[in-house]
């Protein structure tokens, strides 16, 4: 239990990034039934796709290392700069299809309102949870959607999976994270 509690809290602290003030209540008015909607359209894909979870909470930190917690890593290439999706790191992380849906999901009851950034923190948190059929921790909302993705802010952002324990433990330490955290990401 205790290594689910350390990545509670390490989510916890990656996705208040890019915010201003969170709040588990941020939607109350705007959009109540996000949770729900997300919630519902994560249970269908998991069933299909037991990896889900692993995949979007991999998602989520390469979001989060790049330009904090701001949806940049679903943006598309726009005209010649190619966005975080298209670098080499980000070329394997699935899942984009899931976030397609209930940005859609929600799109249809509440236009405009929900962010993708806190889509894709609920997502990643109902696709951990939903085997137990409860949310695993509470996600606070109001993230904000990025305007920019380039694929040439990952390199350095990214550990390379070929970084050793050294330049692993700095490049966690200028994200204000710890060795622990380290252990904890890398799986």
């Amino acid at each position: 239990m205790r290594a689910g509690y350390s990545i509670f809290l390490l989510i916890l602290s990656l996705t208040v990034c890019n915010a201003g003030k969170l709040s588990n209540t941020f939607y109350k008015n705007t959009c109540p039934q996000v949770e729900k909607i997300v919630r519902e359209i994560i249970q269908i894909h998991t069933r299909n796709n037991p990896s889900l979870g692993a995949q979007l909470i991999r998602m989520q930190f390469h979001d989060c290392f790049v330009r904090g917690c701001d949806a940049s890593v679903l943006l598309d290439t726009v005209s010649n700069s190619k966005a975080e999706k298209e670098a080499i790191p980000n070329q394997s992380l699935g899942g984009f299809d899931v976030i397609d849906d209930i940005k859609a999901a929600i799109e249809r009851v509440c236009p405009k309102v929900v962010s993708c950034a806190d889509i894709l923190a609920l997502a990643a948190r109902d696709a951990i949870s939903s085997p137990f059929k409860k949310s695993m921790w509470s996600v606070q909302l109001g993230r904000r959607d990025g305007r920019v993705s380039l694929a040439t802010e990952i390199s350095g952002n990214l550990p390379s999976p070929f970084a050793n324990f050294t330049s692993l433990v700095q490049l966690f330490k200028g994200k204000g994270l710890n060795v622990n955290d380290l252990v904890v990401l890398s799986g």
